[in-house]
């Protein structure tokens, strides 16, 4: 019987291409809220890597986190490409099907801010506002240059770790112990082959620099002075070349942690209330 509804399910998800729909959390939900927010973690979390933001929110929003394709109680499938467009779908369809009345804010960590974009750039009418934090844009790859770029610094680091997942699950847990890390991320058996793909699919090769660039949304980006895989001059090019872009610097590293989830989550309580810029 579980290995009929494993083939019915491939056949309809790989087959004919129908998205999955995402375990998600509702954290509040008022009879009138005044925004709707939505929480996307990065690679390797889950939903609750926003616990602490979260419980910093005005009660007087309506509150979602979903749990991305390979990551969380959402599905798994051995298949998929995890790249920026499959996950997009997913969280797509998956908002659609909550019938939400508001346009959501959608909120992305790392990985989640390109699964933002992509969302954005595939269902234009969904979100009203972007929030994207930590997010590791990268200029597309140009075969036989000369020097390597630190885009391409940034790839190979990358690449390296993709070959050694044996050592992603040892290390997962000591960035978490020494704070370089947020609590929920968790590196496993399970999940070390959602991990990989993601890390190959939506990260090493994407197009979110491009995409983003074209968006007309109101887009608010965060990031920390000491965060070693973002690259600040590219989203400082965005928001001075962009008016519906804006770019903030925090003194923090990658992960949503310590002051940075005050400063964001001081932030959105703002942006409850901004209807446009």
């Amino acid at each position: 019987m579980v290995n009929l509804r494993r083939a019915a399910s491939d056949f309809v998800h790989h087959y004919l291409r129908v998205p999955y729909t995402l375990h998600t959390k509702q954290y509040q939900n008022p009879k009138k809220p005044r925004a709707t927010f939505v929480f996307v973690h990065g690679i390797g979390n889950t939903l609750h890597s926003w616990d602490e933001v979260i419980a910093l929110m005005p009660k007087d929003v309506r509150i979602i986190a979903v749990d991305l394709l390979g990551f969380g109680k959402s599905p798994k499938p051995t298949w998929a490409m995890y790249d920026a467009k499959t996950q997009a779908r997913s969280l797509g369809i998956t908002l659609l099907g909550r019938r939400i009345a508001q346009q959501p804010i959608i909120v992305g960590h790392s990985l989640g801010a390109l699964v933002s974009v992509d969302v954005a750039k595939r269902y234009s009418l969904l979100p009203s506002r972007l929030v994207l934090c930590s997010p590791p844009f990268y200029s597309p790859e140009v075969a036989g240059k000369g020097l390597k770029s630190s885009d391409d610094m940034l790839r190979e680091i990358y690449r390296v770790a993709r070959k050694y997942p044996n050592r992603l699950e040892k290390y997962a847990p000591l960035a978490v112990k020494l704070g370089l890390a947020n609590k929920t991320l968790s590196i496993t058996q399970d999940n070390v082959p959602s991990y990989l793909a993601a890390l190959e699919a939506s990260i090493i090769n994407q197009t979110s620099l491009e995409d983003v660039a074209r968006l007309k949304i109101p887009i608010d980006i965060f990031y920390g002075a000491f965060d070693p895989v973002v690259i600040k001059k590219h989203i400082t090019k965005l928001a001075k070349e962009n008016d519906n872009i804006t770019a903030t610097r925090l003194m923090a590293g990658h992960e949503i942690v310590g002051g940075y989830v005050k400063s964001l989550a001081k932030y959105l309580g703002e942006a409850a209330d901004l209807k446009e810029r």
